[in-house]
């Protein structure tokens, strides 16, 4: 539940922020005539998002086993790969997100309204997608059947959703370098745990070898039914009996990530800051209503 928790938090705040700044703008601008288009574009996103997650969740429960292990393989890693660019991505530019959000809306409101739509569609859809991916293979990766995964990914992107709104009345500052760089070293390890299993799938498929060279086996000592076995799991994706494969994956793929995720940017102190998108040095006296 926890990973998941910070799954739909972590994308759901990058989600919120991109909808606060975008809506500030407009109503700094003089510009609440485009407020309709942008909100349009959100709820097509979101629209986009639901109705993904539903067919990978629908559609595979129609393939034979070997298939369903080999599309829940195949989008595991592909779920790693768009997580892992993600939280470079937005590493390097949570300094410089609201700048280029601003850049792009000045755009659009030259283009007209069609513009502002792809815009906001744009901008959230790409969070929805990701989350939708990456909750869907955390969920099919934890296996046991609850609702609790499901439950934690909703409740990070509520607590996502009250965050962004208290960013966008300026009643909260957050330091988004700091922020995204714990998250985002947080979400490697879960991401390193989805990669073994999404191998693991992929053995199952008969697509890979190894499915009988166990690394170790400590199903006695870790049971996996167990408190503390369930937690291992749901955080970790932990499995106490994985192949050769999986180990070499998961350490050939953390170590130098979470190395070089972690490595010095160039953030001086106090510049990963970024304030409330009314913000300009001083709190305001009135936040703009949307």
């Amino acid at each position: 539940m926890f990973s998941n928790y910070l799954i739909g938090l972590r994308e759901g705040l990058e989600a919120s922020l991109v909808v606060c700044i975008l809506i500030a703008y407009l109503v700094k601008t003089d510009r609440r005539d485009a407020l309709r288009p942008i909100w349009i574009g959100i709820g097509v996103a979101i629209a986009l998002a639901l109705g993904f997650g539903c067919a990978l969740e629908f559609g595979s429960q129609e393939l034979t086993f070997e298939a369903q292990e080999a599309l829940g393989g195949s989008l595991s890693i592909l779920a790693v790969g768009l997580v892992t660019w993600m939280v470079f991505w937005m590493r390097r530019t949570a300094r410089h997100l609201k700048s280029e959000l601003h850049d792009k809306l000045d755009a659009a409101l030259h283009m007209g309204t069609g513009a502002l739509v792809a815009t906001a569609f744009l901008a959230v859809g790409r969070e929805g997608l990701e989350t939708a991916l990456f909750v869907w293979a955390s969920v099919r990766a934890a296996g046991d059947g609850s609702t609790h995964p499901l439950a934690g990914a909703a409740l990070g992107i509520a607590t996502a959703i009250v965050l962004g709104w208290l960013f966008y009345r300026g009643a909260l500052r957050i330091n988004l370098a700091r922020f995204f760089t714990w998250t985002g070293g947080m979400l490697v390890v879960v991401a390193a745990g989805v990669l073994a299993y999404g191998v693991h799938d992929l053995q199952e498929a008969r697509w890979l070898g190894g499915l009988s060279d166990k690394a170790f086996d400590i199903s006695d000592t870790v049971d996996p039914a167990s408190w503390y076995g369930t937690l291992l799991k749901g955080v970790f994706n932990f499995q106490p009996d994985p192949t050769v494969l999986q180990v070499t994956v998961w350490l050939l793929y953390l170590i130098p990530t979470l190395t070089l995720f972690l490595a010095p940017v160039g953030f001086a102190s106090g510049k990963g800051k970024v304030k409330g998108p009314d913000e300009q040095g001083t709190r305001p006296s009135k936040a703009p209503q949307a």
